[in-house]
Parts: structure tokens; sequence; C-alpha cells
């Protein structure tokens, strides 16, 4: 049989006892301890359960008030016309017809197709005014487009440019939106007989021009454009 030395013997006593100290200061694991700290990793992004924890605990969603969306919806529209007056109930129809209305975009969108339609029609250019007038519109300018041609006569036009585009009306007709708009514009403009001579006009001189014109819309048409459906020469 073999025996332990003295030796052997005071050291498993000396272990045993750092064993047991060891236990009492570190204590036991029970399951719910926190992990270990990792100074290279504490910066960057926490675990998604710990980042919704701090979301929940610190994000409140507010609701907001149904008036004033509808206030800030309208902001545009009474930038333009004053809160109150026909003129700004007719854009707000429109507007709740068609959410993306903007009347600075068509007014701006409205001088382009009038400059269009003006050369258009001293030129005789029937395709480009089919795609910008109504049925009824189209007719008219073609009837006193053939009229001319008949007599061989033609329009000398030069377009200056517009000096005012306002919105004086607007209106839902049913489906259809409706804006008026008062155009002043500046236009060289002469017509000429078979023989050229001036019959009309001044190739010389810039003329002021009034317009009211009209354009509209159906609202449930994916089709953004509007179209001239009703013209007339302010005095």
């Amino acid at each position: 049989m073999e025996f332990f030395d003295f030796g052997t013997i005071f050291f498993l006593v000396a272990a045993v006892v750092i064993f047991f100290q060891l236990r009492n200061v570190l204590g036991r694991r029970t399951g719910s301890e926190r992990p270990p700290f990792d100074p290279y990793t504490a910066g960057r992004s926490r675990p998604a359960e710990a980042e919704k924890s701090v979301k929940n605990d610190t994000v409140v969603a507010l609701p907001r008030r149904k008036g004033l969306v509808d206030e800030e919806r309208y902001n545009i529209i009474d930038k333009v016309a004053q809160p109150g007056t026909e003129l700004n109930r007719g854009l707000r129809a429109i507007k709740d017809a068609d959410p993306s209305f903007d009347p600075n975009t068509f007014v701006d969108g409205a001088k382009l197709a009038y400059e269009m339609i003006v050369m258009a029609f001293a030129d005789g250019d029937r395709r480009t005014l089919k795609n910008l007038l109504s049925r009824e519109v189209y007719e008219g300018f073609v009837s006193a487009i053939d009229e001319r041609e008949r007599r061989s006569e033609k329009i000398e036009s030069s377009f200056v440019g517009i000096d005012k585009a306002t919105i004086i009306s607007a209106e839902m007709k049913g489906s259809e939106a409706h804006v008026t708009l008062r155009i002043v514009s500046e236009l060289i403009s002469a017509t000429r007989d078979s023989g050229g001579s001036i019959i009309d006009g001044d190739p010389e001189t810039v003329a002021e021009v009034k317009d009211i014109w009209t354009f509209a819309r159906d609202t449930r048409s994916r089709d953004p454009n509007w179209k001239l459906v009703a013209t007339e020469a302010e005095e």
C-alpha cells in the first residue's frame, strides 16, 4: 500500500480551503446574472431585445388632431385665395377631389398651355390644338382656321410673354374640376390676305392681349392634363 507523505496531505488541505474561500467570495451562478462586460463592443449596437426595450420606454406616439391635419393640407390654397371667399372654397373643393392639386403648379402649366395654343392657332396646327382643347373648343378653333385658309389668309405671330396669370374662379362640376384664369399677355400679330397685304394687326407693334380662359379635367381620370374648355376676350 502506498502512503501519502506529509507534503502531499498539506497541499490537498490547502486546495480544499482555497476552493471554499473562492466559493464564498464569488457566489453561485443562478442563471440570472448579467452577461460579462465587453469593453470593445459596449459602444456598438445593442441586442435587439434591449434596443426594443429602450424604444418602448422612451418613445410615445402622439396622435395628431384631425382638424390640424385638414388645415395644413389647405395651406397652399390659403396662400392663393383669402380663406372664406368663394374662390378659396372652390379651390378647397378641388383639393378635396384631387389631393395632388397645387394652384401654383396649375398656373405654371396653364401659362405654358396658353402660349402653345395661341401659337398653334396662328400656325393652323390642328394636332397640337386637339391635345389641349376640349371637343367643343377644338371645333370652334378649327372652324376659324378653316375659314382663314379658305380665304388664303395667314397670321404672322410672335409670342412675347405673359405679364400676369391669375386664378379668378374655381369650382367642381360633378367630378370635373374647373379653374378660370385672367391672362394678360404681349403678342405681335398681323394677318395678311392672299396678296400679302396686312388686313389686321401690326407686325411691328407689341399688343397687350387680355383673355379669360377656363381649364378643366376629370379628377377621376388618371390623365393629369387639363384642357381648355372656354375662352373669352376681356374688353
